[in-house]
């Protein structure tokens, strides 16, 4: 019997674990998007803007990284998804978090260069590609799962 709730007892622990270090890349995640929207904000949104636009370009840059990163928009991962609890960035993977991070830093550097969208999403969708296969079967993140 105590073998088995020591066992429990690990279980949880290792949960736990795992919980917070999912919930530290999603946070990172969250820190970096700060990045992002403030390039945004002095680099694509012209003056005067309605409030509804300036939510829109903001909503089509997240879109963009969503893409480059997931291959989808937000606005598919619902309909593909209509059960799901949380969003698109909510369900991604550890990796997924990492490479978002660094494409939301990367995509500021691009928009503050006055890089065009389309030139962008191919960019970034590269960038993403080579450091998931990058991080895909890394040892340090696997400790983290």
């Amino acid at each position: 019997m105590l073998l088995v709730k020591e066992y429990q007892r690990l279980k949880e622990e290792e949960n736990e674990r795992l919980n917070l270090t999912w919930n530290l890349q999603r946070t990172l995640a969250k820190v970096n998007y700060k990045i992002h929207t403030d390039a945004i904000k002095e680099n694509l949104i012209p003056q005067l803007l309605t409030k509804e636009k300036i939510n829109f370009i903001y909503a089509d840059e997240a879109d963009l990284l969503n893409v480059a990163l997931f291959g989808k928009t937000a606005k598919q991962w619902r309909i593909e998804n209509q059960n799901a609890t949380g969003n698109i960035r909510d369900e991604a993977t550890i990796e997924q978090l990492v490479v978002l991070s660094n494409i939301e830093s990367i995509n500021a550097v691009l928009i503050n260069k006055g890089i065009t969208q389309s030139q962008r999403l191919e960019q970034l969708n590269a960038i993403a590609i080579t450091q998931i296969k990058s991080l895909l079967g890394n040892i340090n993140l696997e400790k983290l799962k």
